[in-house]
């Protein structure tokens, strides 16, 4: 994660408080980072606005007892985060659209919607710039990819690269690449949890119970992570360093390489991308 002290961002309204909107905001109400002018959060229920708005800097609206919550929230707003689902995308930025200030940072954080899409419902006088940030957001250990719209300056994408930066990394790519970004890093979380899920159930059947196991598996993937990270090697070197010729690591490997993992990784990724694709069509 990127160091966030002393950074400041302009005034930021937040359009959808689920799970991703919520971490999102965890890290603009982290400490060393400031919101000149605050952030508005829109959401539907007045209990989970009343309490939202109990975070120092925040100000809460929700639509159930105000109907133009949304487009109170982004008067004035210089950067507009919509977070709601991607089928409820259009409808909110008819919504807002008269309400944006010009020049303002319209960011997508609705997977499957193009800025092509945001483009064509939004005034002229806002720029767009899609992202795509993973669940580790909650805890800053997030990885985002953003790319730009068509009339995103590199000051946009600076600006929305800052806010980013307050739940963990940030890679640009072109939006042609997003969807593949989104079957990696996107799914990615999904994929290693699984892999826990299923070492966590090996180490059960070899006789470990559920805490021993889960303690085994959960530390062993945090313990690779951080030796990966701090060690600045590259993972093949790290795996060959592990594996003794002739030895049980070496065996293990050859029994997961014969089964096809690499082409299976290939295969997963190649279905979500097909997903993601059908999706951006519907």
């Amino acid at each position: 994660m990127t160091d966030t002290k002393n950074v400041t961002l302009p005034t930021i309204a937040l359009l959808g408080a689920g799970s991703m909107g919520r971490a999102i905001l965890s890290g603009l109400v982290a400490p060393g980072v400031t919101v000149d002018g605050g952030i508005r959060v829109t959401n539907r229920s007045d209990a989970r606005a009343a309490e939202l708005a109990s975070t120092p800097g925040v100000t809460a609206y929700a639509t159930e007892s105000r109907p133009d919550a949304n487009r109170a929230a982004v008067d004035g707003a210089e950067i507009v985060l919509v977070a709601v689902k991607p089928a409820m995308v259009p409808d909110l930025l008819r919504e807002i659209a008269a309400s944006l200030s010009p020049g303002a940072v319209v960011v997508s954080v609705a997977a499957g919607v193009t800025t092509a899409t945001f483009e064509s419902l939004l005034p002229e006088t806002v720029t767009v710039v899609r992202s795509m940030p993973n669940t580790p957001a909650i805890v800053g250990k997030a990885v985002t990819g953003i790319s730009p719209g068509s009339r995103a300056e590199p000051d946009d994408l600076n600006l929305v690269r800052s806010l980013f930066e307050t739940v963990g990394e940030v890679v640009e790519v072109p939006e042609s690449q997003l969807d593949a970004l989104s079957t990696i890093s996107g799914s990615g979380p999904a994929y290693v949890f699984y892999l826990i899920e299923q070492l966590t159930a090996a180490a059960i059947g070899k006789g470990f119970t559920p805490e021993q196991a889960a303690q085994l598996v959960n530390g062993t993937f945090l313990g690779a992570s951080e030796l990966l990270v701090s060690s600045g090697e590259d993972p093949a070197e790290l795996r060959r360093r592990v594996t003794s010729p002739g030895g049980t690591t070496e065996r293990a490997v050859t029994v997961l390489e014969s089964a096809g993992l690499a082409a299976l990784f290939a295969r997963a990724t190649d279905a979500a991308l097909a997903r993601a694709r059908e999706l951006a069509e519907s």
